[in-house]
């Protein structure tokens, strides 16, 4: 499931340290910062600042928001160019801007169009200083203070983790001893249709301990920043959710608590901005359409819900208010992504029309405007010291331009606001558009340009830093004392395993709320047994099963399987606590697949096809349900069955499945493809070989091989006709020194495979590893149909 670069010595020191209560670590930790709000109480910030007269600058182009942690600077960016393009995370010094340390990683498999959208921020750990960061792609990694890479997990290939061309990526959440991010997600079982999901992961090993589903059908990807906050004796996390709704869960579950929609009929799109508190109401805003109105964007301020409001939540269901239900107050300010500061009883955001607005946050009033630009969709204002920094694009001359252009500059404000107005204390033309937000520390101000690093301020100790590191410490609430236990909690909550693999686990009990009760279980006293759920479509078990010491044994046939298991301990108490756990088991090298043995046993309801035989995908294998079905499709003038791609739902139309392991490399895989149509109209079909995709385009009558469509996609003629199979075949292989070659190949079934490959693409920084897996895409009703599966090592 993930890379575990974690050696044991290590863990059992990071783990000692903690126990032992080691220094907290200083700095601004998250790009929202202590208070999560955008706000320092930090005095002597810089009121004048000067793009040709900065502290330091770094060439580190990108559009992240640094974080500052004991006098280092943590950033996301980019390097290289073209193909060869890569994610980069880095370390600073934080007063000098030497550059300590950073690691890279390849984007893969992915629409993210670069240098056009924020990206996500690293955040550090208070206790250990570790980082962590989620690349585009959705890479999730932690690092140790040094730069060592202490875990890495392939949210893409473990979880079905989907891109988009927005490219918006969670920043991870840190909360005890927890690692949360988000995304859409498309898996398996329940988790099989695609929803904006929640992941916590323990800090130290990156085990899963949770995962969670608590809005509805998404509309669009959502990067807010979570708000963590108490409530009802509970710790919660606020979020807005790409389903254009406000929810509430439980931090240390889980468990969906309660949401409602935006607005009364709801808004097209998700939300994006980050939710900030004031006294008992949250603030939320966005810049789609209402669809309660003709009004494009909103403020908006909502009552949050009493505890004895909300009914005992369940398992997955949280109570789902209306909007009218909490609505406090409106206004039209509204924008993309930018999140607002709260000062007092006052809200400073900036409109996607960039204009920034005061609004009084107890009656939703606008107080004033300022025009300062001519649009701003991503970076979030800055308020420390009675100054506001403010980063707002324009155009490379100055003039307006459209408001998704790329390139230009950006124009950084230094700005004192009040109820009554604003001033314009300094301002200065950038190196370059921002896209992450200002943030300050330590009498410095740091900001990030698609072209560089800036620092200014000035060198030293700040000694305006000692009111923010006080306010810091007073954020910090102590967390309440477990109550009984109610429940187990076994690390890892899901595990994806070979054949003849063993799981171990760690045993925790629980309160109602969540809290660990002190104590331990022993893995050997749980007794497990298979548990389907009730709601199961696909009634699947795991071909595996727990031994006398308490570990999880898979079977050792090469098959996939999947399932979920309960267990049960008896306390010395006499009384029973239960939990869950779910695995898979995906076979190595070599792998074979067909598909006569499913049995057809279900029938389609759709309407765009008669009724219809099939059966449902292997439940192993991630983000294929409702993407792809069996069903009988002939071969050879012979009866068959083939995996063939579902065009009833057209937010599915993409279909991008993985069978195997995030770090198998230098394999060859094959298969026999096929697309309906006509000369004019069909669809695409193709392999994924160690993150990189080949494909058989209908319509442009092409081979073609890619990874991300912006950086590496090459393509030759290639004729080939509707409604017959094909042979598609491709081969990875990597050197030593990380370069590597892809090469494909296709033929008509039946014919003599051809000995010289269609096409060959050198990449100089390949993927190392990846998953085996396929793709469909039917945008024009043309299914497509896929068998005789074959991977096997070069």
């Amino acid at each position: 499931m993930k890379l575990r670069l974690l050696s044991p010595l290590l863990a059992v020191s990071l783990i000692t340290s903690m126990s032992l209560g080691a220094a907290p670590v200083r700095g601004w930790l998250s790009w929202r910062g202590a208070e999560q709000a955008g706000v320092s109480h930090e005095t002597g910030l810089p009121e004048r600042v000067d793009a040709d007269a900065p502290l330091w600058t770094a060439p580190l182009s990108g559009q992240s928001t640094p974080v500052i942690a004991d006098g280092r600077l943590y950033i996301n960016g980019y390097a290289g160019d073209g193909q060869d393009l890569q994610e980069v995370v880095a370390c600073f010094d934080a007063e000098t801007g030497r550059r300590i340390w950073e690691h890279r990683e390849n984007d893969f498999l992915s629409d993210l169009i670069y240098k056009r959208y924020s990206t996500s921020a690293p955040t550090v750990d208070p206790e250990t200083g570790n980082v962590y960061v989620q690349g585009s792609q959705g890479m999730l990694m932690g690092f140790a203070a040094d730069g060592r890479l202490l875990w890495r997990i392939s949210m893409m290939e473990d979880f079905g983790r989907m891109t988009f061309p927005n490219g918006r990526t969670a920043s991870p959440v840190v909360d005890g001893e927890l690692v949360i991010t988000r995304g859409i997600t498309s898996s398996w079982g329940a988790y099989g249709p695609p929803g904006d999901r929640f992941y916590a992961f323990d800090k130290v090993t990156g085990e899963l301990v949770w995962q969670s589903s608590p809005a509805g059908p998404p509309q669009d990807p959502s990067f807010s920043h979570p708000y963590l906050d108490w409530w009802g004796g509970r710790r919660v996390l606020y979020t807005a959710g790409g389903d254009s709704s406000v929810l509430a869960m439980d931090v240390r579950t889980g468990q969906p608590l309660w949401r409602f929609p935006f607005a009364k009929a709801g808004a097209k799109g998700g939300i994006n901005a980050s939710i900030v508190r004031h006294g008992d109401h949250l603030i939320a805003l966005h810049e789609s359409e209402n669809l309660d109105s003709s009004e494009i964007g909103r403020m908006a301020a909502f009552r949050i819900p009493a505890p004895d409001a909300v009914k005992p939540p369940n398992e997955t269901t949280p109570q789902v208010f209306t909007a009218g239900d909490l609505e406090v107050w409106r206004n039209g300010v509204g924008c993309l992504s930018s999140s607002p500061v709260v000062v007092g009883d006052l809200v400073y955001e900036v409109s996607g029309t960039g204009d920034l607005a005061c609004v009084d946050a107890v009656t939703g009033k606008v107080l004033w405007k300022k025009k300062l630009g001519i649009e701003q969709r991503q970076s979030s204002p800055f308020h420390a010291g009675g100054l506001l920094y403010v980063a707002i694009y324009i155009s490379a001359e100055g003039a307006e331009a459209p408001a998704d252009a790329s390139g230009g500059d950006g124009e950084l404000f230094v700005l004192r606001p009040s109820r009554d107005g604003v001033e314009v204390v300094s301002q200065t033309r950038l190196n370059g558009r921002c896209y992450g937000s200002p943030v300050g520390y330590n009498g410095k101000l740091y900001v990030q340009t698609d072209k560089q690093l800036y620092c200014f301020g000035k060198p030293g100790a700040n000694p305006g830093l000692a009111a923010q590191e006080r306010a810091a410490a007073a954020a910090v609430k102590p967390w309440p004392a477990p109550g009984s236990a109610a429940s187990l909690q076994a690390i890892p909550f899901e595990v994806i395993l070979r054949p003849g693999q063993a799981q171990s686990y760690r045993i925790r009990r629980v309160d109602a709320r969540g809290f660990v009760v002190p104590g331990t279980v022993d893995p050997r006293e749980v007794k497990w047994e298979r548990y389907i759920p009730p709601t199961a479509l696909v009634r699947s078990e795991l071909n595996g099963d727990f031994d006398a010491s308490g570990r999880l044994v898979a079977g050792a046939a090469p098959e996939p399987s999947a399932g979920v298991f309960k267990g049960t301990w008896k306390g010395p108490d006499g009384r029973e606590l239960t939990g869950f756990v779910k695995a898979r088991i995906l076979p190595g090298l070599p792998m074979k697949i067909d598909f006569e043995g499913a049995e057809l046993s279900n029938t389609t309801t759709n309407s765009v096809e008669p009724a219809t035989a099939f059966a449902y995908p292997p439940l192993p294998w991630a983000a294929c349900r409702f993407k792809f079905e069996v069903r009988e499709k002939e071969m050879d003038g012979k009866s068959n069955r083939a995996l063939v791609k579902t065009i009833d739902n057209k937010r599915l139309q993409r279909g991008q499945v993985f069978v195997g392991h995030a770090d198998m490399r230098n394999y060859t895989i094959e298969a026999d493809v096929l697309t309906e149509g006509n000369r004019r109209k069909m669809s695409e079909v193709g392999l994924i070989n160690q993150r990189y995709l080949i494909v058989l385009k209908g319509n442009s009558q092409q081979l073609e091989i890619n990874s991300n469509q912006e950086r590496i996609k090459k393509a030759v003629p290639f004729r080939w006709a509707p409604n017959e199979w094909y042979r598609l075949k491709a081969r990875v292989d990597v050197a030593a020194d990380g370069s590597g070659v892809v090469r494909a190949k296709a033929w008509k079934r039946g014919e003599p495979e051809p000995e010289a490959w269609n096409i060959e693409v050198s990449h100089a920084t390949a993927h190392a590893a990846g998953s085996p897996g396929f793709f469909g895409f039917s945008p024009q009703d043309q299914r497509l149909a896929i068998d005789n599966l074959v991977v096997t090592a070069n």
